[in-house]
């Protein structure tokens, strides 16, 4: 490793790339996208087919974690792995970096570098000082599932999008006049409406210039007064914006493998380290979307009724405070909670679904992007939607670092089509 990324947590990587195929049969989707749509993954399964080499058969749909079948899903997932390297699906990059250009479905340019963390760097627990901390709060149950997936997997694909808060933009953006100087990778389409995405691997001077504006950004004085902090606050220089839960079950991994090994070698593992794309926070195309909540298995009026009994004051209709709108059938409303205790309304909203539901066991929570996908969903019988503002992305460093994460699924950076599609990997295991 150069001294430019010396202390850093994120660093190039040796990335595998696939090779005399159809990229746009390859790449597909974050698996944690369309779960309440299982008809976008039988349409991808459709497109695919059995014989094209793809990302479909590398990873499992979170539609699919409780599905009969998942010991054999998992098997199946981790054997096709080791037979796409053993005939040569991938070629690898050593110690690379691979700068991106996603046009998005909108239009809009989302450029981002591809490069690996280290895992001893990143912390998921609230109240963290780590250099790289999580956005949200993490869901422990949902860890065994994705760690059950990874385990034995010799290769990870990312999709997992890591925030830096780069204001005078000196890491990313001064690469996109450089690409003349670089060696294109690849340039398609990504299938159902994915937009195209674009990606040249860095020459070892421009890694360089990366790893010298990381360490800027890294320098503690400067932390400290971008944010106004004491000169004891630990640096944060990066926030999981995507894949939260992706790079926990990351994390956990390499715990358990370290139980395994001397800690002599433990610089060495393969599963220390987690690939990731780097995005800045003030990217102009980087909007963050609302992830809405859907409620199914229920009387929506009845939970209603609750909503508003659970807070003094709380009352249908408009006006201050935090004001929940919900959509279910045909009817559209919203229930205004006075003098909250929380700083988002994402917020109350979460902590009064968390202790309903545990009080009701037959219904049941999903996360939804985009509005109207959330009210169609919530057009069946039984069901509600919970339709949440979006938050302002300038409020995201200063909140983890002052308050810890945020509730879950509090927010999304765009809408599903415009999640991390998966391409590169990585070995995890030799």
């Amino acid at each position: 490793m150069s001294d430019e990324f010396k202390n850093l947590p994120f660093r190039p990587a040796d990335i595998l790339l696939p090779q005399n195929c159809d990229l746009s049969l390859w790449s597909v989707v974050a698996c944690d996208q369309y779960t309440s749509q299982p008809e976008y993954w039988q349409r991808v399964e459709d497109r695919v087919g059995q014989k094209a080499p793809s990302t479909l058969r590398l990873i499992l749909p979170e539609s699919c974690l409780d599905g009969p079948s998942i010991e054999t899903d998992i098997m199946e997932i981790t054997n096709t792995m080791s037979r796409y390297l053993r005939d040569d699906v991938f070629a690898e990059y050593p110690a690379s970096l691979i700068y991106v250009e996603r046009t998005l479905s909108s239009g809009a340019l989302r450029r981002g570098l591809v490069g690996m963390v280290d895992l001893e760097q990143y912390d998921y627990e609230p109240g963290a000082s780590a250099m790289i901390r999580a956005t949200e709060g993490t869901v422990i149950s949902r860890i065994p599932p994705r760690v059950a997936v990874r385990k034995n997997a010799p290769v990870e694909l990312p999709h997992v999008m890591l925030l830096t808060d780069d204001r005078d933009r000196t890491v990313i953006e001064p690469l996109s006049d450089q690409t003349d100087a670089m060696t294109k990778l690849y340039d398609f389409d990504l299938m159902e409406n994915g937009g195209h995405i674009c990606g040249w691997l860095l020459t070892q001077e421009q890694m360089a210039q990366v790893g010298r504006a990381l360490q800027v950004l890294a320098d503690p004085a400067a932390f400290h007064a971008k944010y106004n902090l004491t000169e004891d606050q630990p640096v944060m220089l990066f926030a999981a914006g995507d894949g939260n839960h992706s790079l926990a079950t990351a994390k956990e991994c390499y715990e358990r493998r370290k139980k395994l090994t001397h800690p002599d070698q433990w610089p060495d593992l393969p599963s220390r380290f987690a690939l990731v794309e780097l995005v800045n926070l003030h990217e102009d195309s980087m909007q963050f979307e609302p992830i809405h909540r859907l409620l199914t298995g229920l009387d929506p009026e009845a939970l209603l009724r609750d909503l508003t009994a659970a807070f003094p004051g709380a009352h249908a209709g408009p006006g201050a405070g935090h004001t929940l709108s919900y959509s279910y059938g045909r009817t559209e409303g919203c229930v205004t909670i006075p003098d909250p205790q929380t700083l988002l309304p994402v917020a109350t909203l979460q902590q009064f679904l968390d202790d309903w539901l545990e009080e009701h066991s037959e219904a049941a929570i999903d996360y939804i992007h985009g509005a109207d996908v959330a009210r169609e969903l919530a057009s069946r019988p039984n069901s509600i939607a919970f339709l949440l503002p979006p938050m302002e992305k300038e409020q995201l460093f200063p909140t983890v670092i002052h308050d810890g994460v945020l509730p879950r699924k509090t927010f999304s950076m765009g809408e599903a089509q415009d999640k991390r599609y998966y391409l590169e990997g990585r070995r995890i295991r030799r």
